[in-house]
């Protein structure tokens, strides 16, 4: 059987050089099985003839957003009605936009509106382009909606400088979007909690002790397990993200509140991913009023905090339960220590101090360590395609 058959993928094609690579993305998307259609922007139709598409796909390409009156047919609604997955490519900084902003000006734009199917864009643009803080703000801004963002590759560009920009080539595009089809809803009737951002332990009315997780990556876990069909309940500390659509989401601040919320869901979850930067310590005598400057030194009395992971995996049954290690030294010794101690199946460990990979940021360098001693090491990626690897070794683990 093909991997695709019976899969309906629209494909846009915007305007921009690397659209004649596409011709070859729906001619493999065709081979696997799909049922392939294609809408054009005016602009495409300048790199490459609708004709072309035509042929290779064997119905008919779509650019005009109103067409024949005597054959009555909304156009963008029946072609997002029929997607069951969307891809961009190539995704032009114009397109991307656009997109962000829900700006629908032809029948591109107007179809993804309409579409409620998964969404795979495909960036390609001249470097400076790309990392232009529009573009990138714009590209953050449809991660955060759940669209797929695949990296543009690095090399020659058309414009003649060598650079990021380049649209992936055609057999890796062809294989995310099989990749997507395969683990589709896999997840469905699994229960998984996961933790995110810092907790605040506070001083007095004012003040608190903090660290400096922003949550994304947990988020990110949050958000592709919800796409992979699971159902979700996402408990955060102090973040400052909009919370996901179609998932518990559960706000906390201290160490003892996230404790108790983590407790009250664990006996109905499948799996817990503890990804949240938990306060070691809380002051012992919280102030009941702001605490006024009037001496060289302030002296503060900490007591330890419950060690809620630890906690889980005493009680745990039948539950998978994974735990992160945000070290600065001695990444792999510790982070065993605590898979070990903590009664984890594996342990995310990534070194704060490695660019690219500390807090706030939106990628991450990790290493998943597994009970039987197994080490994956991944290289820089965004904090997403991390989250995807996450959750892979945890289907594996469903699936054992």
């Amino acid at each position: 059987m093909k991997n695709l058959e019976g899969k309906n993928i629209l494909i846009g094609v915007t305007g921009g050089i690397a659209a004649y690579k596409v011709v070859e993305v729906a001619s493999r998307l065709k081979k696997l099985g799909a049922n392939v259609k294609v809408v054009m922007t005016r602009a495409a139709t300048e790199f490459v003839s609708p004709r072309t598409f035509q042929e290779i796909t064997k119905n008919a390409v779509y650019v005009e957003m109103f067409g024949d009156a005597a054959n009555f047919n909304v156009a963008h609604i029946s072609l997002a009605n029929f997607a069951d997955l969307v891809l961009i490519a190539p995704a032009t900084a114009n397109f991307l936009a656009k997109a962000a902003n829900g700006i629908a000006d032809d029948l591109l734009t107007t179809t993804i509106l309409a579409a409620t199917a998964p969404k795979i864009f495909a960036p390609s643009m001249n470097t400076n382009m790309l990392e232009n803080p529009a573009t990138q703000e714009n590209l953050k801004i449809l991660q955060e909606r759940g669209i797929k963002i695949l990296d543009a590759a690095e090399g020659e560009l058309a414009c003649g400088i060598s650079g990021k920009g380049r649209l992936p080539e055609p057999e890796k595009i062809c294989e995310e979007i099989v990749k997507f089809f395969e683990t589709e809803k896999i997840l469905s009737g699994k229960k998984i909690l996961v933790t995110a951002g810092g907790t605040l332990e506070p001083i007095d009315p004012v003040r608190y002790i903090g660290n400096r997780s922003s949550g994304k990556m947990g988020f990110e876990i949050a958000k592709s397990a919800k796409n992979l069909g699971a159902e979700v309940i996402l408990i955060a500390g102090n973040v400052q993200l909009a919370p996901p659509k179609n998932l518990k989401f559960v706000k906390v601040e201290s160490a003892e509140e996230m404790r108790e919320k983590v407790l009250a869901e664990y006996d109905s979850v499948d799996a817990v991913i503890m990804s949240a930067a938990v306060a070691d310590y809380r002051v012992k005598n919280i102030s009941p009023q702001k605490i006024k400057k009037s001496e060289e030194n302030l002296t503060l009395e900490l007591v330890k905090n419950p060690d809620i992971l630890k906690e889980l995996g005493s009680l745990k049954k039948n539950q998978i339960l994974i735990g992160f290690a945000a070290e600065t030294e001695n990444l792999l010794e510790y982070a065993r220590k605590k898979l070990d101690e903590k009664n984890l199946d594996f342990i995310v460990a990534n070194n704060v101090t490695v660019e690219g990979a500390g807090f706030g940021v939106d990628t991450n360098v990790a290493s998943i360590i597994k009970r039987n001693g197994e080490v994956k090491n991944f290289p820089l990626m965004s904090k997403s395609d991390l989250a995807e690897k996450i959750l892979s070794e945890l289907i594996k683990i469903f699936g054992e």
